[in-house]
């Protein structure tokens, strides 16, 4: 059967993954956790200025003595490999040696930190300010500090946290000043060299700026890899790489973090010493940062709904300190293992093949290096999202968003309590406070968030306004900004729950009770939305079964020899109606392909026209979700399709170009919506 088949195919391969630490089964038992302290409680009681000014003596890798942002500018333009690239552009190009090395000096200096504890302490004593205005706590677990502070001290560490606001870099360099653990070398995008004063004293604090695409130049690649690698090798400070969860932005309103090729480029970057003998290992270290609230929430909604990003300016953030007047909650910083990579690497990377080529040499991955460099991609987003902490408001905005005519609040309650069990029997990790009544946390939480949801006389609605108001496009324009702000803390939840919701809807398109019919349907959502979601290659198997194990755990499903039946309908139906926008959405977009585009379209026809058509659709009242309108969804559909056959990518006349094959998109929407099964000759079609 294809399900056996599947299982052979995983033993076969399992080597490739047996290094996986972050086991889904694992995540669904119950297991302790770290306990968290509030830093800023201390700084409430004491001197912003005394705390700015304390002895600040980090423990140094090894003892070396670190190296002055100048000269480690010097050992990169002198380092063999720079020079080998310096000489070969100067071979292909004809232009002297000393006109490409003036061109590496002038990236040098626009990338390079200049790190000095004075803008240090200007920001220690400027942050402490502005969090105890913002933030009620900034919490961190002390136990990963204590690893992280032995972890420095013994190997190189990159340090790779999540992206969820613009004051991520700023956090973390904040907690470690606390903890007197070296400050880390931070890569930023270029957009804050606009920001004339802060973008100095961003780099002054140790951010270097990166351009955010560089693939085709070679000078800036070899200079921009020869800067990350000394900083490793000399083990001057911990590197601190942000997962980012898309190209198009940098931050999301999804909590779902996909590896891009970006950061997959990074990790190849900081691998490479180790991979080449010269540290003897690095440490990576996931973080995971959480927000009660966002600052940025309303921002982000109008950037996915198409308005573009207002670009970093000092005067912009100058005009935002009205901010401060309002209250975000908490902030959880988790800071997770310290990962060896030689450990990860043993007997999986046969590094011989790295002393047949001289180091300076640029050489390209090997196949089994490129697949080891992906796994620990993935292994580290997975990592990053076991410990995200789900706060209440992401669980009453998963309610609120499948009834958007409002729920009582004893009604919201009793289901926020509900869904609170299930989401930690699932492996969540759920920050509830236990010393207050559950009216009081919902309150609570309401109360934070008013700009997106209010408490009419007990009844809790979103902060939208009455659909009785003309439908406008305007008005769902705006309608719209409260949905995606509302679901970008329900989106918190759907990494804990897509195994099992997949395994759900699976049991509803398959029109069969077989387990082979319904593995055919998960794999094929697995695979439709595996740019939405976080799947480790190559594991559909592990996948499914570890869905089926938490829907037998909660006894929605029964699991036999041969089938699976469904027993408790109330809990697969609200998996099913928690990823509904995701399977509506990518149904509209395979009718607006089949129905409205042309054969061929650009890159730049396609989000206005599904946009406008989304538009009608929801005026007509054919379609129910609003998430269709956010342009990552979009984005990572049209990709989906790209890389299921369902369109060709090509480049025509210096654009990019797709070529709809109608049959097969009219078949995926077919599959969504139950008209057709799903089967191995359908897939292969597709």
């Amino acid at each position: 059967t294809t399900f056996q088949q599947s299982v052979a195919s995983e033993v076969e391969t399992s080597s490739n993954i047996v290094f996986m630490c972050c086991q889904q089964k694992d995540h669904a038992t119950s297991k302790k956790r770290d306990d968290f302290d509030d830093i800023l409680e201390e700084r409430r009681c004491c001197s912003d200025i005394r705390y700015a000014m304390k002895c600040y003596t980090p423990v140094v890798y090894r003892g070396l003595i670190p190296c002055k942002p100048n000269d480690l500018k010097n050992i990169v333009l002198k380092s063999e490999h720079v020079q080998h690239v310096i000489q070969k552009l100067s071979r292909e190009t004809g232009e002297c040696p000393e006109i490409w090395q003036e061109e590496a000096t002038v990236i040098l200096e626009e990338m390079g930190h200049s790190l000095q504890l004075s803008a240090v302490r200007f920001f220690a004593f400027t942050l402490s300010k502005v969090f105890k205005t913002l933030f009620q706590g900034v919490f961190v677990n002390e136990e990963g500090i204590q690893r992280l502070h032995q972890a420095v001290q013994e190997h190189p560490v990159v340090l790779l946290p999540s992206h969820r606001s613009y004051i991520d870099f700023l956090m973390l360099s904040y907690i470690l000043y606390t903890y007197d653990i070296a400050l880390p070398v931070i890569a930023a995008g270029m957009d804050f060299m606009g920001m004339k004063l802060i973008g100095e004293m961003l780099r002054m604090s140790g951010a270097f700026f990166i351009r955010r695409t560089f693939g085709g130049n070679k000078l800036y690649w070899a200079v921009f890899s020869e800067y990350v690698k000394t900083i490793l090798r000399f083990g001057n400070a911990p590197v601190k790489f942000f997962t980012f969860s898309n190209l198009a932005s940098t931050i999301s309103l999804k909590l779902y973090f996909l590896p891009p090729p970006l950061i997959l480029g990074l990790l190849n970057i900081v691998m490479e010493p180790f991979l080449k003998g010269e540290v003897f290992d690095i440490y990576l270290v996931p973080i995971s940062i959480s927000y009660d609230r966002i600052l940025e929430e309303s921002l982000y909604s109008h950037e996915l709904l198409g308005v573009p990003k207002p670009k970093e300016s000092t005067s912009g953030l100058f005009k935002a300190r009205k901010i401060l007047s309002d209250n975000f909650g908490n902030i959880h910083v988790y800071f997770g293992n310290p990962i060896s990579l030689r450990t990860l690497a043993s007997g999986r990377i046969n590094r011989t093949q790295y002393s047949l080529i001289p180091r300076h040499i640029p050489q390209r991955p090997t196949e089994d290096v490129q697949v080891f460099v992906d796994e620990v991609g993935y292994k580290m987003v997975l990592l990053q999202l076991e410990n995200i902490v789900i706060g209440p408001f992401a669980l009453v905005a998963t309610i609120l968003l499948q009834d958007l005519s409002g729920v009582h609040l004893s009604s919201l309650a009793e289901k926020t309590l509900w869904l609170k069990q299930l989401t930690q029997s699932f492996g969540g990790f759920v920050k509830w406070p236990i010393h207050l009544p559950t009216d009081k946390v919902l309150m609570s939480t309401i109360a934070l968030h008013h700009n997106i949801v209010n408490n009419i006389d007990g009844h809790i609605v979103l902060s939208i306004e009455s659909k009785k108001t003309e439908f406008t496009e305007d008005f769902m324009f705006r309608y719209a900004v409260g949905i995606l702000m509302c679901a970008a803390y329900r989106n918190q939840l759907l990494n804990v729950f897509v195994r099992p919701a997949f395994v759900a809807v699976a049991c509803e398109i398959a029109h069969s009770s077989k387990k082979e019919d319904i593995y055919s349907c998960f794999t094929f959502l697995r695979d439709l939305f595996s740019d939405e979601f976080i799947f480790f290659p190559g594991s559909a198997v592990k996948d499914f079964e570890d869905g089926c194990f938490l829907l037998t755990k909660c006894d929605a499903i029964q699991v036999l020899q041969q089938e699976i039946l469904v027993l408790e309908k109330d809990i697969t139906s609200f998996l099913k109606c928690m990823f509904s926008p995701y399977v509506e959405g990518y149904q509209v977009l395979c009718s607006y392909l089949s129905e409205e585009a042309s054969e061929n379209f650009t890159e730049k026809q396609f989000l206005p026209g599904l946009r406008q058509f989304a538009f009608q659709q929801l005026k007509k009242g054919n379609i129910k979700y609003y998430e269709i309108l956010s342009s990552d969804m979009q984005k990572n559909a049209l990709s989906s399709l790209v890389r299921l056959g369902a369109l060709k990518k090509m480049k025509m006349d210096n654009e990019t170009t797709f070529v709809v094959k109608k049959d097969a998109v009219s078949r995926t929407a077919d599959i969504l919506s139950s008209k057709l099964p799903v089967g191995r000759p359908v897939i292969a079609r597709l």
